[in-house]
């Protein structure tokens, strides 16, 4: 089946590249300073029409100050301009009448006076090359009157925008969205890109993400994120403009959201809030499939309720979720250069889930098999508060403050039915409990940055401390029967209250100090203490019959544990900085010592290591788009105080866990490496990355099963644990004036082994993934855009015992969307994906075609949308799923969000840089 729609795919790649889009012009050229004749690398070239000044092509010179144009239009003559910071701005009117043009070298004057200047601004180059920073022109990429930032951002060069938002920038993720260089709901895209329509936004600035204390000091960031800084036409950053949408729909559908945004200059509020009850955050109101929650098709999500964004609880999961959602953010800055950046969400989620479990169970002897189903009621509210205030006292002193306060409260309800079978379908056991918790969690976080710069060579001086106190509290009923069949058959049941309270406090502080040697060469001199002290106080107390409380203290299930892992680093590092190579090699000796102490079973342990710790990092810039990273660390990792406290927990009576007191620390090696390319002439770009980490004393659990098929679990340390994952992707942008096509071809891949224990028997398991996958996006005029996809999935699970049978599955996804934007203000889209898992058990859904459909149309002046959405339509939508790990092979399937229709209307309104204007985010 994958087969035929792979080859029909690159077919159709083929002919819409050869055909359609058949190169008609290409110009040739190099580009020099008039003075001296010094090639200019990074120099911005392109073509506009003289008529209108709609950009035809555009392409960057190379080291050598060579550039190509290549590209395909109507037009007989067209504008050459040539841009680059501190020159004057280059212009030439071109006849395309050859299909090869050769221009004579082009000398370039520097800019000399303000005229100069104004010249520069008046002509805008698509894309400008700063140091380390892109920047592209947003009046330079033509997308339709009611495009997001989020459109903008997809007609960029380079840059993937998936269907969950995530963007990729060359091969490198994006972590932060800033506007105006402040963070816009702290640093989730989603918000941001879906929200701020293209026609205020002036230009998009791509760089790599750096903390606050590498921005003021300049030094280079380590890692491969990239930050998206959207600037704001001046004439727009002045005003208000928000929405709100009510939806109701069948089956007591609903969806009700709304945003507001002001604007003064270097000040913001923006307030937003929604509510709903289908699985969806209620933020991404622009999308066309957003009232039916397409992004999230498998619903597939954690059963406790909850889902987050950007590290904040924002309700969903398995089953049906009503979510409530309220939030609030300040960003403002004083004449003073004070910073500050506020915000405060609020979040509910009430969920309720049916789910259906079938377990292979793997011993080394053979196996059996477990059915299970489970019902959970949830409740989670959470609120966060976070903020960040930064003195800039001068310009080489600054103070950096950032707390952070979380409180979470639940309540979660579970009952479940179980029974275990052996290899002939003979009864094992039978399990019913019924399980309730309550509990609450309290969260300050607190970080101070103190950094002083000495001179103008790159000297300074960075303090840092951080705290972070957590305290939980939860109360847990737990209501059991347990029946076991065999040669002793007897019935087990428990009627016990769990009080628990555990603390941590984690506190840390750093030093650091940077020595210029000589330039662009640095000493770095650093001191690191943290300390997380822990403390888990666990309390069970049996039903009482006679008094009719749970007031029967069980001191064999009791433990009161405290853990104290405290280290020490200090670390020297030689850094080489320029702006094409960054070499940084960190070392030190990592001093760590581990204690915990048993207070109810009079229990205790401690132990000291001692650990090489480097951290190295390279990044060469080949050329303009053209990069390659690599870094090497080494990693410390103490085990959590649930796996060192030596008291069963019985929550599940067939699947009982106990800690392990003479835990080991974990030592990890980790690598990663990136190489990526991007040709502007071509629009075509490659990376590629593989990462591998290797890891001793890894915490592993050691499980033991009985003749009743109870299982026990605790842990121990073992060497040779291996991860490695890497992948690769090709992508092209074929383009002839407002039709285009972009597909790109990936492979991913990853190899993990691990060691596992089973009734006294070692055992390695060894898994491997294959992913490869094709995506193509057509756009005809910005009135039909096309999206076909296709993945398949390749797993395989091998173990070393001689009885078990290898694991193999596969998975393919089909997916098609299509949106169009005819007849005017009508707005048509379809979201097909169509899902086959190989290896599903019986009684399971292995495939099923999932539809969605929405039209909408916009009213009142473009201010009103009303908009119809249909949520899988074929009625088809599942979750099933397969996993495999070391011990067990299991398909579950559980409760989904299936067919609706809805109804909904929209309405925006605007006022910005003192005039109305109509928004419609689409």
């Amino acid at each position: 089946m994958n087969k035929p729609f792979i080859t029909a795919l690159i077919v159709l790649c083929s002919l819409l590249s050869t055909n359609l889009f058949a190169q008609e012009f290409e110009i040739k050229g190099s580009v020099v300073d008039k003075t001296d004749k010094t090639p200019l690398e990074s120099a911005t070239v392109y073509l506009q029409t003289l008529k209108d000044s709609t950009l035809i092509t555009y392409t960057i010179s190379d080291r050598n100050g060579k550039f190509e144009l290549a590209g395909r239009t109507k037009q007989k003559e067209a504008n050459l301009f040539i841009t680059y910071t501190g020159f004057k701005l280059y212009q030439q009117k071109i006849t395309l009448d050859k299909s090869v043009i050769m221009l004579p070298q082009i000398g370039m004057e520097l800019a000399s006076d303000e005229l100069d200047a104004v010249q520069l601004v008046a002509v805008r180059a698509p894309i400008t090359v700063k140091k380390d920073t892109l920047e592209f022109n947003a009046d330079s990429f033509k997308t339709r009157p009611d495009a997001t930032v989020e459109d903008l951002i997809k007609q960029l060069p380079g840059v993937e925008v998936d269907s969950d938002g995530k963007i990729r920038v060359n091969g490198k993720e994006v972590n932060k969205i800033l506007v105006n260089g402040k963070p816009f709901f702290g640093d989730d895209p989603n918000i941001a890109t879906k929200n701020l329509t293209k026609e205020i936004v002036d230009k998009i600035q791509v760089t790599t993400t750096k903390s606050e204390a590498e921005e003021f000091t300049g030094k280079k960031g380590t890692g491969e994120e990239q930050t998206i800084n959207i600037e704001l036409k001046e004439d727009q950053n002045k005003g208000f403009f928000g929405r709100a949408t009510v939806s109701g729909g069948t089956d007591e559908r609903y969806a009700i959201s709304g945003i507001g945004n002001y604007f003064n200059d270097k000040q913001r509020v923006s307030v937003l809030a929604s509510k709903n009850n289908i699985n969806s955050s209620g933020f991404s109101f622009d999308e066309i499939y957003d009232m039916m929650g397409s992004t999230a098709n498998s619903i597939s999500r954690n059963s406790n309720g909850q889902f987050s964004i950007n590290g904040q609880s924002f309700g969903g999961g398995e089953g049906i979720t009503t979510t409530t959602n309220g939030g609030m953010s300040f960003v403002d800055e004083y004449k003073d250069k004070t910073e500050v950046v506020a915000d405060y969400f609020y979040s509910r989620a009430d969920s309720e889930n049916e789910s259906r479990v079938n377990r292979e169970n793997i011993l080394p002897d053979g196996r059996f098999f477990t059915n299970s189903s489970s019902t959970f009621l949830n409740r989670n509210d959470n609120h966060r508060a976070n903020a960040e205030l930064q003195f800039e006292i001068d310009s080489t002193f600054k103070i950096i403050v950032r707390p952070n306060y979380q409180f979470t409260e639940g309540e979660n309800f579970s009952s479940r039915t179980e029974e275990s079978l052996d290899e002939d379908g003979n009864l094992i056991n039978t399990g019913v409990s019924q399980d309730l918790t309550e509990s609450e969690r309290r969260n300050f976080r607190g970080d101070i940055d103190i950094i002083k710069k000495f001179g103008s060579k790159g000297a300074f001086l960075r303090v840092g401390t951080n705290g972070n106190f957590i305290n939980n509290t939860s109360e847990n009923f737990l209501n059991t029967t347990n029946e076991i069949f065999g040669t002793t058959p007897f019935v087990e049941t428990r009627d016990q209250l769990t009080d628990t309270e555990s603390k941590q406090n984690n506190i840390s502080a750093d030093i650091e100090y940077r020595i210029p040697l000589k330039e662009k060469l640095f000493l770095d001199i650093e001191y690191r203490y943290s300390n997380r002290r822990e403390r888990n106080d666990r309390r069970v107390f049996d039903f009482d019959n006679t008094t009719n409380e749970y007031d029967d203290f069980n001191e064999s299930l009791s433990s009161d544990l405290e853990v104290n892992f405290q280290t020490h680093l200090p670390r020297i590092g030689i850094n080489y900085e320029t702006e094409k190579l960054y070499l940084s090699f960190n070392t030190g000796l990592f001093f760590s010592e581990l204690e915990n102490e048993e207070f109810i079973q009079n229990t205790s342990f401690r132990s000291t290591f001692s650990d090489i710790n480097i951290n190295s990092y390279m990044n060469y810039r080949i050329k303009q788009g053209m990069s390659i990273y690599f870094n090497y660390n080494t990693r410390t990792q103490a085990p959590s105080a649930q796996q060192l406290q030596p008291v069963a927990n019985v929550s599940n009576p067939l699947n009982i866990t106990v800690g392990n007191p003479n835990l080991n620390r974990e030592f990890s090696h980790n690598m990663y490496a990136n190489f990526n390319n991007y040709d502007f002439k071509t629009r075509s770009g490659f990376f590629f990355y593989l990462s591998a980490g290797f890891t001793n004393d890894q915490v592993v659990p050691v499980s033991v099963t009985d003749e009743n098929r109870i299982r026990t679990t605790t842990y121990t340390n073992v060497d040779g644990i291996v991860r490695t994952n890497g992948g690769g992707s090709f992508s092209k942008t074929v383009k002839k004036d407002s039709t285009s096509l972009r597909y790109s071809i990936g492979m991913y891949g990853n190899y993990n082994k691990n060691f596992n224990f089973s009734n006294g028997v070692k055992f390695s398991t060894t898994r491997s993934g294959f992913t490869p996958n094709i995506r193509l996006n057509y756009n005809y005029k910005e009135l039909l855009e096309i999206e076909p996809q296709y993945s398949v999935r390749f797993n395989t699970t091998r173990y070393s015992l001689d009885n078990l049978e290898n694991e193999t599955f596969q998975a393919h996804t089909v997916g098609l969307k299509t949106t169009t934007f005819w007849p005017k203000k009508v707005v048509f889209g379809n979201d097909l994906r169509y899902t086959y898992q190989t290896n599903v058990a019986p009684g399971f859904e292995r495939s099923s075609l999932f539809w969605n459909m929405s039209l909408g149309l916009k009213i009142l002046n473009d201010k009103g949308t009303i908009k119809l959405t249909a949520y899988d339509i074929l009625d088809q939508n599942i979750n099933t799923r397969r996993t495999v790990t070391a011990d067990f092979i299991q398909d579950s399937q559980s409760t989904v969000l299936q067919r609706y229709f809805m109804l909904g209307f929209t309405y925006k309104l605007s006022k910005v840089g003192g005039k109305k204007n109509n928004f419609e985010v689409f």
